[in-house]
């Protein structure tokens, strides 16, 4: 298979230190790559290297003759903004080549859901789903043989991501695709780079799959670690008490072995494995019940936005108390995020009104899905003591502890990945004791294990939270009640199901697994040909289930667990036991 790019010992170092150190991988024709790491750990930076857009500190990145590389952004550039869709399109041509593409401009903005009155809309107005379609149409109008994705499900609603999953799907090409979807790499994807500790792990793997080789292989140097540095500790302790002798008994063999020994211990600490430095982060939220009937309370309340005569949607009636975990659903541009502000702010203000009611010792925290409450021109630490009201001590341990380093505590807000912004308003949320949580978008820029932190963490909250998502995942693992917004009008579903055959009778395209737990598993005939096979392979699983279960909990793999668990469904059923 022809090989598209190829990357030899790629270095690149950003403001903070070093980023990607001695990288090594190929692209192939055909390859369908999602890229995963923690947040801040280089993807962004890795595709802009490919993209161009950068220069390594070392190293090469070859291209293909023959290979066309096209980048959808992560966010609409500036320069399209007061451009018509099919003029944002065209521009990506040559001048002179414009005029006799128009028509392919054309169908690919049809192909992408856009009819022939939207051709001339201005790019600025378009919603964050509308923004991924028209990159799209752009990066097609080259032809690429490879394209370069750099997280597109941002901010998507749960039509729009599978339609996104559909087309990547159905492209013949291959692609780069980073993104903090576990389902979405699992269903595009057939290999994957995972970056971390500056480095690269390439698997030809979907994403969980690769995953749990990943954490496998981490067990593994964990313990022949630990046996290293037992063995050096024995041959320290030997030496010391030779050296010991040596002196004591004026015995220069005893001497000269201690040295020898000391030697050795030298050259098995420079053998040591390396071990990876793990998530930078453990998220708790300090929720708190009120004792209440009620925290919040809405009676025939129209969520408006200024300029439009017809609101966006009406809630008849939605009462909220201690322990409700709300998911709100529904297409971009419905007004879930305008319902989260107007409460935040009746809060902020103190207001009270017939349509909206709120304990008056109700403490709320929001999540703002674009970080506004941070200042961006100020250091991180002084962000986070202007939101969190702490001392300076206090507010530099929280950030240490989020694997925010010393060194970067003066780097500005406006410095950081957005998935360092994520995780520097969660810290700031974890320092004070809430009622109620505001989530806007919490996942957007989460990477996957913080991800699962947030969802073990919601799952612990003592207190109440409304979620504005389209993350299947986070909302059937974390929400009890679930609210969808449809026909501007706001009605309640007690069951996650229920919620889904709505979408589906709304959309007839949306075609979603009702649950997590429905999803398949492969498990091949090959590897559990016979009853004895299963059996073993069971065994297996719930060892592996009952070991990571035994931890405490911030170490256990969450993911990991569900996926053994659903293998380990299939095979009792498999094998006929209750």
């Amino acid at each position: 298979m022809s090989t598209l790019i190829s990357v030899q010992s790629l270095s690149y170092d950003s403001i903070s230190g070093p980023l990607l150190d001695n990288i090594c991988f190929t692209i192939k024709k055909g390859d369908r790559i999602g890229l995963i790491g923690h947040n801040g750990s280089g993807k962004s930076t890795l595709i802009r290297l490919l993209n161009g857009e950068l220069t390594a500190k070392d190293g090469i990145i070859t291209k293909s003759n023959q290979c066309l590389v096209a980048c959808i952004e992560q966010y609409l550039p500036e320069a399209l903004y007061d451009l018509t869709l099919i003029q944002a399109v065209m521009a990506v041509l040559a001048v002179d080549q414009q005029y006799e593409q128009t028509w392919r401009a054309e169908v690919l903005l049809t192909e992408m859901g856009f009819q022939p009155e939207d051709w001339h809309l201005l790019a600025k107005t378009l919603s964050g789903g509308q923004h991924m379609r028209l990159l799209m149409a752009r990066a097609l109008m080259i032809q690429p043989d490879l394209l370069l994705l750099d997280e597109p499900s941002n901010h998507l609603d749960l039509q729009t991501l599978l339609w996104l999953e559909t087309f990547l799907m159905r492209w013949q090409g291959g692609f780069v695709l980073v993104s903090h979807d576990q389902h979405l790499l699992d269903r595009v994807s057939n290999s994957t780079i995972i970056l971390r500790d500056c480095q690269l792990s390439f698997f030809s793997l979907a994403c969980t799959q690769a995953r749990m080789m990943q954490f496998e292989q981490d067990e593994a140097d964990q313990h022949r670690y630990d046996q290293q540095q037992k063995e050096i500790g024995r041959i320290e302790q030997s030496a010391k008490r030779l050296a010991i002798w040596g002196k004591v008994y004026d015995n220069e063999s005893f001497s000269r072995k201690a040295q020898s020994m000391l030697k050795r211990v030298d050259k098995l600490k420079n053998e040591l494995v390396d071990k990876s430095d793990g998530h930078p982060w453990s998220l708790v939220l300090n929720g708190v019940a009120l004792a209440a009937k009620r925290l919040i309370h809405f009676a025939d309340l129209n969520i408006n936005v200024a300029g439009h005569l017809q609101p966006l949607f009406k809630i008849q009636d939605l009462l909220i108390k201690s322990g409700d975990r709300i998911a709100i659903i529904g297409p971009n541009a419905c007004g879930k995020s305008t319902l989260l502000i107007y409460l935040w702010q009746n809060w902020v203000n103190k207001l009270q009104t017939d349509h909206l009611t709120i304990h008056p010792l109700c403490q709320i925290g929001y999540y703002d899905q674009n970080h506004q409450q941070l200042d961006g021109q100020k250091s991180i630490v002084d962000a986070l003591i202007d939101f969190s009201l702490i001392h300076a001590e206090q507010a530099k341990l929280a950030l240490i502890h989020a694997g925010f380093a010393y060194h970067r505590h003066s780097q500005r807000v406006d410095q950081l990945s957005g998935g360092e912004r994520s995780r520097l308003l969660f810290v700031a949320l974890s320092l004070a004791q809430f009622h109620l949580l505001l989530l806007d978008e919490p996942t957007n820029h989460l990477d996957l294990e913080g991800k699962e932190e947030l969802i073990v963490a919601l799952q612990s909250f003592s207190g109440a939270f409304i979620l504005v998502s389209h993350d299947r995942e986070l909302i059937e693992k974390s929400c009890n009640r679930f609210c969808l917004i449809q026909d501007h009008c706001l009605t309640e579903y007690h069951d996650v199901d229920q919620l889904y055959s709505a979408l589906q009778r709304h959309s007839p395209a949306l075609k979603l697994n009702s649950s997590l737990a429905k999803q398949s598993v492969k498990i091949t005939t090959d590897n559990h040909s016979d009853a004895d096979e299963m059996l073993e392979r069971l065994v297996e699983l719930e060892q592996k289930l009952a070991i990571d279960q035994a931890r405490k909990q911030k170490h256990q793999k969450q993911f990991l667990q569900q996926s053994w668990q659903r293998e380990i469904d299939i095979l009792l059923e498999k094998l006929g036991i209750n």
